[in-house]
């Protein structure tokens, strides 16, 4: 049996022609929206979404291609982090709000940034947990370093070759990041673990898909919004391994130069912090709420 958020309930709603997302919601007061990362699915917030929910309305969906969510077939534009973006505006709207908070972990965070730009009036707040801008994470990936993203290399090549190579072994490649990643591996037990590992194996090319589009056409939105100076308007809070240390780049001022009104803090746990560390996101995120 999948495990499921405590106390949430759950359903599917209709976010665009032909897709709706699998979401789990719960609790009341202004709503936060919370989105999971790779490999994973709206389950890594089980803790921190229990949390929150003592006095906000918390929303947890699968990504498109995620999960339980529809996984429409296609690259580019259908997995595009503006379109995957409009789902969660869509969503919230659905369930009553005009106006959310929004965090995200890793690909959930570049879905949360790209919901900032092109959503200003929409999102109150923004966290994004442990992952860079699309544009600077191809930017300081250099040599030897970019070998701990070579997953990014991997499902950026053209339809055919990562979709073959991954679905041939895919418990052992999501597997290998939910390894490698953890520095607490017992922050995943056993049956969320194989809830993700089935998901993940159940989505081999929406999952690429969206990989793909941030080595495509998000480059192009996020060049776009360079150029034309938009930036994240309101309150953002980063949390992140310190991989600016380990890489050879200053993660605070990448990010400010995207979030003028910027809170950047570095954690000492691995990569899977909703789960590692789950009262320091939820200070974190309730600080945030507070600004």
């Amino acid at each position: 049996m999948t495990p499921t958020i405590t106390g949430f309930a759950q359903r599917r709603i209709t976010v665009a022609d032909g897709v709706a997302l699998n979401v789990a919601w719960g609790g009341s007061g202004s709503p936060v929206v919370l989105l999971h990362g790779f490999p994973q699915t709206h389950l890594m917030w089980r803790h921190v979404a229990a949390d929150l929910a003592a006095d906000h309305t918390v929303i947890c969906p699968d990504l498109r291609g995620y999960g339980a969510s529809d996984k429409p077939a296609g690259t580019g534009e259908g997995y595009s982090k503006r379109t995957m973006a409009a789902d969660v505006v869509a969503l919230a709207r659905a369930l009553g709000h005009e106006r959310f908070a929004l965090a995200g972990h890793d690909r959930g965070a570049l879905v949360a940034v790209r919901a900032g730009l092109d959503h200003p009036g929409t999102i109150t707040h923004l966290a994004a947990l442990d992952v860079l801008p699309t544009l600077d994470t191809w930017d300081v990936m250099h040599g030897v370093s970019a070998a701990v993203g070579f997953h990014l290399y991997l499902m950026a090549q053209p339809p055919g070759l990562p979709e073959a190579m991954i679905g041939a072994s895919a418990d052992a490649f999501f597997g290998h990041f939910l390894d490698v990643w953890a520095n607490d591996p017992q922050a995943i037990p056993a049956d969320v673990r194989a809830a993700y590992l089935k998901a993940s194996r159940e989505a081999v090319p929406s999952i690429v898909a969206d990989y793909r589009a941030s080595a495509t056409i998000d480059i192009e939105h996020d060049l776009a919004d360079q150029r034309a100076g938009s930036r994240l308007r309101m309150p953002v809070t980063v949390l992140q391994q310190d991989w600016g240390a380990a890489l050879g780049f200053d993660a605070a001022a990448r990010w400010r130069a995207w979030a003028p009104d910027l809170v950047h803090e570095t954690v000492s746990c691995g990569h899977f912090m909703a789960e590692e560390a789950p009262a320091e996101v939820t200070r974190v995120l309730r600080d945030l709420l507070a600004r």
